[in-house]
Formats: C-alpha cells, structure tokens, sequence
C-alpha cells in the first residue's frame, strides 16, 4: 500500500497523542490530520489495496472508485469544519470519539470486504455513543445506553447476515448483492437501513442526537446516516422497497417535525426526512438516481452541519434548546442567524443553494421513472422542510417573542466553521459542476432551467404564505412526542425486571444447590481420585452471575466507568467477531 495511504488509519492512529498534547500544539495537530486526510483522498487513485487472506478468504482493506472517492471527499471536509467548531474544547475525550468516529466511517468506505466493514461499522457505533455519554447527565447517559444497544441489534442482524452470505457465495468481499433477496439479504439491509434511520428503525436518532454535546452533534448529523446510505448504494441499488421506504421517510420526518419543541430533536427529524431522498434515489437505481442520492448526501453532510452548528451555537450561549424558551436572540446574534439561514435555504432546496442542485436530481429521476407519486410526496416534504426548518425553527429561536435571553455570539472558531460550511452551501448551488464531476456515473442534468426554477420558487412561495396566514396554529408545545423508541423503552424496563426478579431468584437458587449439594460431591469424588475440581469455575460463574442479575448493580457501575468499560468492550467485540468468521469458514 505504498502509493496509498488510508485516511482511516490518519484519524485513528492520529487520535492516539490527542490526551498528550496542549494549547495551541493541540489545536493545529487537531486541523492537520484532517487537512492530511483531505490530501490523501485527492491524491489516491483508484484500485485495490490491502489483499489479505484469512481463515481461507479473500480480504480486501481499501477498495477505491468513484463512489468512495465522493463519500471520502465530503467524509474528510466535514472533519475539518467540525474540528474547527470543536477547537474550543479542553476535553481531550471528545476530540478522540471524533476521531475515531471519523476514521470508522472512513474505513466503511473504502472498505472491500465485509469483515473489514464489519469491524468498522462497530467502530462508528462506540466511538458516536461516547458523544453522547459525554454531555453527562440523567437523560444523555440513558440515551447514550438506548443508542449503543440499538446499533448493537443492528450490528448482530449484519453480521449475521455477513456469515450466511459468505456461506452461500464463498465470498467475503463487498459489493452488489445479487441472486435474489434471501435471509442473507434481509439480514444485511436490516443492519443497513437501521444506520439510515428508516421508519420504523428511526427512533434512535431522535432520541439520542438531542442530547449528545453541542459538538458532537454536529459529528454525528455527518456521518452515521450517509455511511449507510453509501452502503446501500453500493449493495442495493434498485431494490423496490426501499424506493417506498425512502418516499415514506421524506414524509415521516416532517410530519413529526411539526410536533417538535427541541430545536436539535427537529433538526434530527429532518435528517430522517432528507436521508429519504437518498434512500428512494437508490432504489429508484437508476444512473441518474445514484448520482442524485450521491451528490444529495455530500450537500446534505454540510448543510445540516451548518444547521446543526447554528443551533450548537444558540445553545453553547443560553443553555437552553427549546423554542417555547428561545426568541429574541437576532438583535445579540445576527452572524449566527445569517449563517443559520444559509443552512435553511440549502436544505429548502432554493436555487443557488446547494440542494436545489441535488434533491432535484432525485425527483427528477423519480419523474424519468415514471413514479409520480414519488415526485408529489418528495415535492411536499420538500415544502415541509421548507416551513419548519427554514421558517418556524428561526423565527421561535432567534426571532419571535423576546425573552430577554444574555446572549452573545459563540466563540470566534465556531463561526469560522459556519462560515466554511457556509460557503460551500451556496458554491455547491452556484458551482454544481464540480460536484458533478465527482458522481460515481456521467452527469446528464441542467438544474437551472426556467421550468425547474419557476416551480421550486412557487413551492417555496406558496409554503412562506401558508407560514404567515396559519403562524399561530404552529406555535411550538412543550409536549414530548411518541415514536417508535416508546417499545424499546418499554420493553426494556420488562427485560430488566425479568433480569432482576425471576431471573435473579432462579440464578440464587441454582447457585444454593450448586454450594450445598453437587460442591460437595464433587470434593468428594475428586477426593477418591477421580480428580474433579470445579470449585474455582463455579465460583467464577456464580459471582460473574450475582454480579450482572442481583439488583442491576453492575450496569449502575457501569455509568462511572464508561470509558474503561468501552475500551474493553471494543476489544472483546473485535476478538468475538473474528472468532465467528473464523468458526463459520472452518
């Protein structure tokens, strides 16, 4: 690999010293890595690197085209606007999550094997979940629970779905998946489409990118979502349903969008709705399609940064993150609202903006599909993200009711970042060449035609209309909203009573007749020399049991030493899963 270097192995090796270095050595450490990771993509070139064999299979750790070499692009870019954002940080803690947060979802694209995906994909879900731990307290400790044993779920159903489709095929190594949609298939584009937060699979998102730190959030709008969708873009590109799933997305979000009080929590509502943009143009499939769902994630990386950068930043000055709390904010924070609004209008699709020339690339390959009722549901959440993100969002926090908030702007380095995301929002709308010229397949669309034009701007019109006549009936209640997360909720107090009650009683009653009748039967055995000694291992069985079943105290434990307990978990995860694969291939 000496002609390659693998931008992965930049941003978790170069996560190491972070804890070790300080002040202004830090912070230029913290933006070289990313800048060197955005020259190492510019440069590689496309092919195969890293060709292993293990347990008898082909492995393969980078696999460059056109496809990862875009992902990789806009992956690289976003790490350094979110290390600009974050260079306020004294936490060492946080800048390493992101870094390997980073490098793992680097590592899912330029993988060429499904164990090599694997490993990575893991990787992503422990680094992000200590982005949520991090905001400590309460409810980001609990959310930071629910979102680690959800991508854990989704984790297992993959790997699953790996070991029978190696099974089947004899091959290990990534790619379209073909010959029909058996277990195998299912299995995989379930862990896949959990990542992309596709109803009913959705509630994590929400749940947990409300309460992760300012900074985090704004990692973790980038990459967990549009990592899964390059995956399905690279394995299921024209699978029917998810053109239905991916239309029914679009929607899902915004309507729940409309319910939402926490700025972060509708935000995070409209990644589910643009994420099924992308998730419709791959299974639209088309060249057209692909390329829209492609260029559709680079803009939507920056922009919902942006956004979410804006919001990081209302709450970093205030404290606080609900509309029915916020207002007024325009007269002490005019550059955050301008650099919001850029955002607003990037993700509304309006021309000269980065997503009216790429979300109209998905409708208008859904329209060459002959769906139209694809192209009028993506139309309306369209007018939907529009009428929340663009309009209720900014007017209940920054304008609205003045509550007479001290405020300021944020710190000098998070305005930089905005900035940066900025611009790139609005050169991606008044440049779309560029981007085009990325697109894993030949670009064959005109974005600015007075049609085109004409119509998005009625749209957008008729939605700021509807937005001043109907103001009052969207005035924000600090109401909490039911998803589908209300069944794993709910679920887990179950399994956790299970765990505590029947569970507990039927260990301590099998550890009593274990201590007072087989123990010493066995001593006594052992003594007439049939040499049985399994004092030691009972022991060990039944204090690791006590340990987790009496009372939950070890998951209680657990909250004080999430760092330690991560690092272990990662380690035995890793060591597991190769001894699966290596089990399944004997």
């Amino acid at each position: 690999m000496t002609d390659f270097v693998h931008p992965a192995v930049l941003f978790i090796l170069g996560a190491l010293p972070i804890p070790f270095l300080k002040g202004s050595i830090r912070k230029a450490y913290l933006l070289l890595i990313p800048a060197l990771a955005i020259l190492a993509v510019f440069t590689m070139q496309p092919g195969s690197y890293g060709a292993a064999q293990f347990i008898g299979q082909e492995l393969l750790i980078a696999k460059v085209d056109k496809l990862s070499i875009v992902f990789a692009t806009v992956f690289t870019i976003m790490a350094l606007i979110g290390m600009v954002y974050a260079l306020h940080l004294t936490r060492a803690g946080e800048h390493v999550a992101a870094f390997v947060y980073v490098g793992s979802a680097l590592g899912v694209v330029f993988a060429g094997d499904y164990l090599t995906l694997f490993l990575f994909w893991e990787g992503m879900a422990f680094a992000s979940a200590y982005l949520v731990f991090a905001q400590r307290g309460g409810p980001a400790v609990r959310a930071g629970f629910r979102y680690l044993m959800v991508h854990i779920t989704g984790g297992v159903a993959l790997l699953g779905g790996v070991i029978l489709h190696g099974l089947a095929t004899g091959s290990l190594l990534f790619g379209p998946i073909e010959g029909g949609m058996g277990v195998a298939a299912y299995l995989i584009l379930a862990g896949f489409m959990l990542n992309a937060a596709v109803p009913p699979l959705n509630a994590w998102l929400t749940d947990a990118y409300p309460e992760a730190t300012v900074t985090g959030a704004v990692f973790m709008s980038a990459f967990t979502t549009k990592t899964a969708v390059y995956v399905l873009a690279r394995t299921f590109p024209g699978t029917e349903i998810l053109v239905w799933l991916g239309t029914v997305m679009a929607l899902y979000g915004v309507i729940y969008a409309v319910l939402e009080n926490d700025c972060r929590r509708l935000l995070a509502y409209h990644i589910v709705s643009q994420v099924g943009y992308m998730v419709a143009g791959v299974g639209i499939g088309t060249e057209m399609a692909v390329n829209g769902a492609t260029s559709h994630a680079f803009a939507h990386i920056l922009y919902k940064a942006l956004l979410f950068m804006g919001a990081g930043a209302v709450i970093h000055v205030t404290g606080l993150r609900k509309l029915t709390e916020l207002g007024g904010l325009y007269r002490t924070m005019p550059l955050t609202v301008a650099l919001y609004m850029v955002g607003a209008f990037a993700i509304s699709a309006f021309p000269f903006f980065s997503g009216f020339v790429t979300k109209s690339m998905v409708v208008a390959a859904a329209g060459q599909d002959h769906r139209a009722l694809v192209v009028l549901a993506l139309t309306m959440a369209s007018s939907g993200t529009f009428l929340h993100t663009g309009l209720k969002l900014p007017y209940y926090m920054f304008f609205g009711t003045d509550r007479g908030l001290q405020a300021r702007e944020p710190p000098r380095n998070m305005l930089v970042a905005m900035g940066m995301a900025a611009v790139l929002c609005i050169a991606i709308g008044v440049f779309p060449q560029p981007i085009y010229a990325l697109l894993p397949y030949r670009v064959d669309f005109e974005p600015y035609t007075g049609v085109h034009v004409t119509e998005s701007l009625g749209v957008l019109m008729f939605t700021a209309l509807g937005f001043v006549l109907f103001l009052r009936a969207l005035d924000p209640e600090n109401t909490i909203s039911l998803d589908t997360d209300w069944f794993y909720r709910k679920g887990a107090r179950h399994f956790m009573w299970l765990a505590e009650k029947p569970l507990a009683r039927y260990e301590q009653a099998v550890s009593d007749v274990s201590e007072t009748a087989v123990l010493p039967f066995l001593h006594g055995t052992a003594r007439a020399g049939l040499r049985i000694d399994l004092n030691g291992v009972d022991a060990v069985v039944s204090g690791v049991a006590r340990s987790i079943l009496r009372g939950g105290g070890a998951l209680r434990k657990l909250q004080t030493g999430v760092v330690t307990h991560y690092a272990l978990a990662m380690i035995v995860g890793v060591i597991a899963a190769i001894a699966v694969f290596a089990v399944a291939w004997q």
